[in-house]
This record gives structure tokens, C-alpha cells and sequence, in this order.
């Protein structure tokens, strides 16, 4: 495993770790039992990951966390959760609701610390409203030692061009160490602006989502392919209709999927690229790819020139 630094912070962190949320919730939506879950943990510290990113909503995927860490030396892992701040502007909210959330996860996480301490979803037009409201609050859990670093993390489903970063970055950079957004082969925006800015004020990146939903899923790539190929967002003979990124699988890369783990990765403002596999299977085989977290520079290339303009979820 490679270990990258997290950007201003002294946190080394492992290439791939693992999430708590996606779609199977930590195996939670499959029917994972505890002991389930406690093996797939395990596997993904022999293996080298020391990163593990949960947060409250993800169902009990924080209890399940801390169960599942329980009897490991604290010092081997880095634990990165978050907390939905209210989105209504209320300006009566109760700042406190910060603290009683780090609480909670606290006990849940059954720890004394939480490493990395993100605002889940930050929206541009709420940046002014969270930093004034809460981060003094953070700033005292940090103070107290409950807390370690500051980030916010971002809602790419209704906000594909990820515009809370940018407002991030360009308004507070100082106030931010780590900041969780969505990098990959079709979903290439954030190296236009936010990375280079990540790079420049030394802020931590943690890639979340980068293979989900449509690269996974051969029917779905070749519809969103041939959505895009219709609204000209690519030529028509950029690509075949049928396994559209077939022509990535080759020498080391043995999948899509891992052709996508490896893009992902090969950014250098990517601290950490998070899987969020609940299967054991697929955890050995995203390892592995990330023995060699690059694309031939060449294909590289052609993937930024096909995708790289385009703002959309995928």
C-alpha cells in the first residue's frame, strides 16, 4: 500500500480506504451481520488501509465501525465522520448541535477523537453561514481535543460542478485541511480550478464516489455514453457504442473498474481515494490496482480530452 500525506495536516494515509456509506452502507442494505463486517475491517488493515470514512446518517454504519475497530491500537487507523449541518438558515440554530453531534459519534465511534471533522455537503450559498456559526464551535472542539482537523465534504448529486469547494477554497483556504469531493474518469471537473487550488494552499483531498453507479455497470456507461454522443457532449465516433472503455483493459489494468481506481488516484492533490465495497472480494481487487495508481499516460490523456469539459453526475 502507498501512503500519501494529507495535505496540511501530519496524517499518512493509505492510497485507498475504505467508506461506510454508497450504496450497500457497509453491507448494511446486503444483510452484513457484525462479524461480517468485523472481517472485512480486519482485511482492510492487513492490507494496509488505515483511513475508514463514516458518518451518522450512513445507517449504525458508526457503531458498526467502532465495534468493528474495537481492540485495534488507536494510533493504527484515522477515523474521518461528518455532521449534517442544517440547510434552512435558520440563524436562531442552536450552534451547540455541533457538539452534541461529535458526542454522538464519539460514543458510537468508541473513541476520544475524531481525526478529520468534515460539514457534510457544503453548499457555495451556505459557506458564509457555517463558517460563522459553526466554526467557532469546531475550533473549541479542537481546542478540547475532540477534534483533530477541519473539512467539509460535498453533495456532487445535486451539485455536479461542486461549486462548495470553490467557494471554500477561494473565500476561507485557511480554515479548511481536508476537503472530500468526486474525481474521476467521468466526473473530471474539480482538476480545472479546485485541485490546482488544493495544491497551492496545501489542503488534504479525499476522492469519495470516484467509481460508483455508471462505471460498475456496462448498461448504464453505454447509455450515458450514448446520452452524450447525442447532446454532442462527445463525437459520435469517439468512442464504440458497446463497452465504450474497453480499450483501457490492458497490461496491469484488469477491469474498468480498476482502470477507474487508478485515474482516480493519479491526480497530485489526491491524498486518499475512498472504496466503498462492502465485499471482500472486490476490496482485494481495488488493493491491487492501486500497486500501480496510473493509466498509461497516453490513455490518460484521451480520457481528459473526451471528458474532461463535461459537468454532470456520473
Amino acid at each position: 500500500m502507498q501512503y500519501r500525506t494529507l495535505g496540511r495536516t501530519d496524517l499518512k494515509v493509505s492510497l485507498l480506504s475504505q467508506g461506510t456509506g454508497g450504496p450497500s452502507q457497509f453491507g448494511q442494505k446486503r444483510g452484513l451481520l457484525q462479524a461480517e463486517q468485523n472481517r472485512l475491517i480486519r482485511r482492510c488493515l492487513d492490507l494496509g488501509i488505515n483511513l475508514f470514512d463514516t458518518h451518522e446518517t450512513y445507517g449504525d454504519s458508526e457503531a458498526i465501525l467502532g465495534r468493528a475497530l474495537d481492540g485495534v491500537p488507536r494510533d493504527d487507523y484515522i477515523l474521518v465522520t461528518k455532521w449534517a449541518y442544517p440547510r434552512d438558515g435558520d440563524p436562531t440554530g442552536d450552534p451547540g448541535e455541533l457538539t452534541r453531534a461529535v458526542e454522538r459519534s464519539l460514543r458510537r465511534l468508541n473513541t476520544d477523537h475524531i481525526d478529520v471533522m468534515m460539514f457534510h455537503g457544503l453548499l457555495a450559498e451556505h459557506h458564509d453561514m457555517v463558517v460563522e456559526r459553526y466554526m467557532p464551535v469546531l475550533e473549541h472542539l479542537r481546542e478540547r481535543g475532540l477534534v483533530g482537523h477541519r473539512g467539509f465534504s460535498l453533495r456532487y448529486i445535486v451539485d455536479p460542478a461542486q461549486c462548495g469547494a470553490t467557494a471554500g477554497l477561494r473565500k476561507t483556504p485557511d480554515l479548511w485541511d481536508v476537503i472530500m469531493l468526486k474525481y474521476g474518469i467521468l466526473n473530471q471537473h474539480a482538476a480545472k480550478e479546485m485541485l490546482p487550488l488544493a495544491i497551492q494552499h496545501n489542503i488534504g483531498i479525499l476522492n469519495m464516489a470516484a467509481v460508483r453507479i455508471k462505471l460498475p455497470n456496462p448498461k448504464l456507461l453505454e447509455e450515458t455514453i450514448a446520452d452524450w454522443k447525442s447532446r454532442g457532449l462527445i463525437p459520435q465516433d469517439a468512442l464504440s457504442d458497446k463497452d465504450p472503455l474497453g480499450w483501457l483493459v490492458r497490461d496491469d489494468v484488469e477491469s474498468i473498474i480498476a482502470a477507474a481506481y487508478k485515474f482516480a488516484a493519479d491526480h497530485p492533490a489526491i491524498s486518499s481515494v475512498i472504496t466503498g465495497t462492502s465485499n471482500l472480494a472486490h476490496l482485494e481487487s481495488n488493493v491491487h490496482a492501486m500497486r500501480n495508481p496510473a493509466l498509461d499516460p497516453a490513455d490518460s490523456t484521451r480520457l481528459k480530452r473526451l471528458f474532461g469539459h463535461i459537468v454532470e453526475y456520473a
